[in-house]
């Protein structure tokens, strides 16, 4: 025991050599991880007749923010779309974090009597869809989501794949101990969920709150499919359209002079740079906020049966 004790305070104290070299490994992948993201932007400033003169430098020979001008042409309806797909992910995060969360805890608790049904059931959505034609009609028909926010947040709110993932994790990270302490001290099924399970789970809800919000922020298809109101565009599906806007002038450029005068004065390459910027930016900010939801839930005490 006392060469094993030995071991483990060996292998915790690195040396500084060794701590300095791991540094900057983790350095240098960090600087390919962001380099990408790092060159669109500078792309993206790049001055269009420079770019496709020079082609694509670290440090181009004109900057320009033309392509930021020509995005931001739209004026109130980015703004709006901006707003309309902040409030879809914050509120379709909210609504599938508690959904999500309350069927997989009931689904790992060994005392609930359905729970093999329940996750069979969950799984079978895995294996089999219904498709997009009574997919579209359920919810345009039936449930009369179409033009609504709703449309945009409801049919992504359940994923049966991250409902396993929680529920694997409150069968692994929760100790049945606790369960059964609370219940002894005359706690319901909601309070030790909210006053236990919880606090013990946030490393599990913050991964899927991080997919959820990356699945909202990045949808586009609900709304191609149920949105026709212009002022209920999210984000995406706005820069779709305007992407798609310019492959028109691109394809029917050669039979009208003033579609290829319109085509020349157009920032393509840049203005596509702009849109992964403009789409990207704001997202990156939710990796922090869950960031420390993970280094928390890490610090959480358990139980030792």
């Amino acid at each position: 025991m006392v060469q094993a004790a030995a071991k483990k305070r060996d292998f915790h104290n690195i040396s500084r050599g060794w701590n300095i070299i791991l540094n900057i490994i983790a350095g240098l992948f960090a600087c390919i991880c962001v380099f990408p993201f790092l060159f669109v932007v500078i792309i993206s400033l790049t001055d269009e007749k420079v770019l496709a003169r020079d082609g694509y430098r670290l440090i181009p020979a004109e900057w320009s923010f033309a392509a930021y001008e020509f995005v931001w042409q739209s004026g109130d309806a980015l703004l709006r779309a901006y707003g309309v797909t902040i409030l879809v992910t914050v509120l379709g995060t909210i609504i599938s974090l508690m959904l999500m969360s309350l069927y997989a805890y009931a689904i790992s608790r060994k005392s609930f009597r359905y729970r093999r049904f329940f996750s069979v059931f969950a799984i079978l959505t895995m294996l089999f869809n219904g498709g997009m034609i009574p997919t579209y009609m359920v919810v345009s028909q039936l449930l009369g989501l179409k033009d609504t926010l709703w449309a945009l947040i409801l049919p992504l709110a359940m994923n049966a794949f991250y409902i396993m993932i929680l529920r694997t994790f409150y069968s692994t990270s929760v100790p049945d101990a606790l369960i059964e302490s609370g219940k002894i001290d005359g706690a319901g099924e909601f309070y030790i969920f909210l006053k236990i399970v919880v606090p013990l789970s946030l490393p599990g809800l913050a991964t899927i709150g991080l997919f959820s919000t990356l699945g909202y922020w990045n949808d586009w298809f609900n709304a191609l499919l149920y949105i026709d109101n212009p002022k209920l565009v999210p984000l995406q599906s706005m820069l779709m359209r305007i992407e798609s806007s310019i492959q028109f002038l691109q394809q029917n450029s050669a039979g009208s002079a003033m579609s290829l005068q319109a085509l020349q004065s157009i920032p393509q390459d840049t203005s596509r740079m702009a849109m992964v910027v403009l789409a990207t930016l704001p997202i990156i900010f939710a990796y922090p906020f869950f960031q420390r939801y993970f280094v928390q839930g890490l610090t959480v005490g358990a139980v030792k049966e």
